[in-house]
């Protein structure tokens, strides 16, 4: 089978390896498996040097197709994109027609051209991955909004499944709900998480980057922190807001209770989440987020905004804390879990057993159901 991918991800090509941002690579090496060529269209980066969080694509024969990398934030970059879509066109157009399968990733741009592109090959096998917020309802950029009208559009979009988060109402016959996973079968544990004797143990692991809200997170555990907890909070990741993350805690003298570790593999974090009592992610706006789901898998109890699917893996708070995104209130609920254990550890268990549902051997079995016909 010929399967090519589309998308926006930008790749690192080291030693004849194409490495990209590892949860996605992860999760398309699964794809690959059943594969004889992969065809990639993706910018491909300068960089010679793969990073802590990227990882390469275990597949033999690979064709890469390369795009330049454009965008429509404001009206220069879309002027200087304009220039740039004949050639991704182009290029997007010639590898569906070689394709045995069409997988899009989207939201992007990348994925927002392909959505155009795949309208002319109705009879080609179609696959795409959906990894944003699928809401019907929530607030999202024009062009978000735009590759969700044509993947639903079944008139434009034919022969294609639809993978989205979440299960929504009055959706088209192609939308499909779907999961992702990061641990197996054989990595589950029966976690029992130890009381806060030696202290409250919160984890962060994202983009530092305001769409995260980091910066809530290290509020809530300063907030704690005035009130005589003895709490503790790492961040995993790195990104824009990470010297005002800095400054602040600096600034407010918390250093010793809050600490920025940067990217770090995915045994460092195993190992932070086992540790950790909650995992934080008061985001602006998600698909599947990955840093709760993975907590939940070794009994961290989410603490996470209502967005997306959350409310669904949280069951609407029977097994996390829904932030209300006021610091006052927000904080009462965490306190409460803190201060009723016999509530803490309920939930943790019901966290991991609701999270080990989803592992990377249930996902390779459905991910079979779409490729092999």
């Amino acid at each position: 089978m010929k399967f090519t991918i589309i998308t926006h991800v930008e790749h690192i090509k080291n030693e004849e390896k194409y490495f990209g941002y590892a949860p996605y690579v992860r999760e398309m090496n699964i794809w690959v498996k059943y594969i004889d060529k992969l065809t990639l269209v993706a910018p491909l980066s300068s960089q010679k040097k793969a990073a802590e969080i990227d990882d390469y694509y275990k597949v033999q024969d690979i064709s890469f197709k390369r795009i330049p990398s454009f965008n429509f934030i404001n009206l220069s970059n879309t002027l200087i994109s304009l220039f740039k879509l004949p050639l991704v066109f182009w290029k997007i157009f010639w590898a569906m027609k070689s394709a045995d399968h069409i997988h899009l990733r989207c939201p992007g741009n990348a994925g927002l051209i392909g959505c155009f592109v795949q309208v002319l090959f109705p009879k080609k096998t179609k696959t795409a991955k959906y990894a944003g917020n699928w809401d019907p309802l929530s607030s999202q950029p024009w062009t978000y909004k735009l590759q969700k009208w044509i993947l639903s559009n079944t008139l434009l979009t034919k022969n294609m499944q639809v993978l989205v988060y979440g299960d929504w109402e009055n959706q088209s016959k192609n939308i499909r709900p779907f999961f992702t996973a990061t641990y197996s079968e054989s990595e589950k544990e029966n976690i029992e998480k130890d009381d806060f004797a030696d202290g409250i143990k919160f984890v962060f692991v994202g983009s530092l980057v305001t769409g995260k809200n980091p910066m809530y997170a290290i509020k809530l555990v300063e907030r704690l922190l005035k009130n005589e907890y003895n709490a503790t909070l790492d961040l995993y990741g790195e990104g824009a807001e990470r010297s005002a993350l800095e400054k602040y805690i600096q600034l407010n003298k918390i250093e010793n209770h809050i600490s920025l570790k940067g990217n770090r593999d995915k045994e460092t974090l195993k190992r932070a989440y086992k540790e950790s009592h909650f995992v934080i992610l008061p985001s602006k706006s998600e698909g599947w987020p990955k840093a709760v789901a993975e907590g939940m898998f070794w009994g961290c109890i989410p603490i996470s905004t209502n967005v997306s699917c959350v409310p669904f893996m949280l069951d609407y708070g029977k097994r996390g804390i829904l932030l209300e995104m006021n610091l006052e209130k927000d904080i009462e609920q965490i306190e409460d879990m803190i201060v009723n254990k016999n509530t803490f550890f309920y939930k943790s268990q019901q966290a991991l057993t609701w999270s080990q549902n989803y592992t990377t051997d249930v996902f390779e079995r459905e991910i079979t159901k779409l490729l092999i016909k």
